[in-house]
């Protein structure tokens, strides 16, 4: 009886709307060619945490930047996009430099930014403002087509409940009760 409960409980969690689904590669890419699906990214690697006590949004060198691994991860990113048969894209960044320059380094088209985007990090009472702001983006003014969005590790986590590592993506979905469901990691 135990292995049984066990089993109905987590058949139950898997078919949780809100739980993330781990869909094999092939399947998060086509979601994302098909645009029933879109890619959010933690920026590149960017040694450190935070950013400086003096940072400024629009000066790059008061904030925490890519490495040079970092660069080569984005580029890498763009390059699998570009394997699996993904060359262009909507690409919109926070207006962290750390971001703008992974979405730029990954060559998939033009970078527009996305406030709703920015960092909360270091001012957490933002966190619920933002993400509503975000997922009304996405519902009211979310572009057609293949659609990638990069971020921060707070973002991502408060709009999915993933935890990413710098360059991971999540492939998500809206659904048309505004919520988001995670299909997987990619």
């Amino acid at each position: 009886m135990p292995v049984l409960r066990l089993l109905v409980m987590a058949s139950l969690f898997w078919m949780s709307p809100n739980v993330s689904h781990s869909a094999d590669e092939t399947e998060l890419w086509s979601a994302l060619r098909s645009g029933s699906a879109f890619a959010i990214i933690r920026h590149a690697l960017a040694p450190g945490t935070g950013d400086p006590s003096h940072f400024q949004l629009g000066d790059c060198t008061t904030q925490r930047n890519l490495s040079q691994s970092g660069r080569q991860q984005a580029a890498e990113i763009g390059d699998r996009f570009r394997r699996s048969g993904l060359r262009a894209a909507h690409v919109f960044s926070s207006e962290w430099c750390r971001c703008r320059e992974t979405a730029e380094m990954m060559r998939l088209g033009p970078v527009r930014a996305l406030p709703a985007l920015n960092s909360f990090y270091e001012a957490y009472e933002r966190k619920e403002k933002q993400t509503r702001a975000l997922r009304a983006w996405l519902e009211k003014e979310r572009p057609d087509g293949v659609l990638v969005l990069v971020t921060h590790q707070v973002n991502i986590s408060a709009l999915t409940g993933e935890y990413t590592s710098s360059g991971e993506m999540v492939v998500a979905r809206q659904m048309t009760d505004g919520s988001i469901v995670v299909l997987g990691k990619l």
